[in-house]
């Protein structure tokens, strides 16, 4: 293998209200970075908890016809896992090799993620339905 997957980096969950996630996991007793990021090329707000070698990230959506408002829709209009994020050393390789092998992928070069990470989503057709992003910091 050309890369190495190091570790669960984030678990990405589609919320409908993303102020109101915020406090019910505060009052958790967890601690969100202090900065919610925008990422217009996805539509979408973002929220990071950090939890241990990995983090929770919320996402809201921005607009009505974004991925993450779309999730929703098609989850009986309720929030819910929408991605598991796995961090590479090398996320050109990752995806070289994922098509190597035949391995569908959304993304064919990486883009912009939030926090600045290079991400690349895998087709939930490959995974057996579920939607996995490889991302590098």
């Amino acid at each position: 293998m050309g890369f190495k997957i190091l570790h669960i980096d984030h678990i990405g969950i589609a919320v409908k209200d993303l102020a109101a996630t915020k406090e019910i996991f505060t009052k958790l007793g967890m601690t969100h970075k202090p900065q919610d990021e925008v990422v217009e090329e996805q539509k979408v707000k973002v929220s990071f908890f950090p939890c241990g070698d990995a983090e929770l990230e919320f996402l809201e959506s921005t607009t009505d016809d974004g991925p993450i408002a779309k999730y929703i829709a098609g989850n009986n209009d309720r929030n819910g896992i929408q991605h598991v994020a796995l961090a590479v050393d090398d996320i050109e390789a990752a995806i070289a090799e994922m098509n190597a092998k035949g391995i569908a992928m959304i993304d064919k070069t990486p883009r912009y993620g939030a926090g600045g990470a290079k991400i690349a989503f895998l087709h939930p057709k490959a995974t057996g339905g579920i939607l996995v992003e490889l991302c590098q910091h």
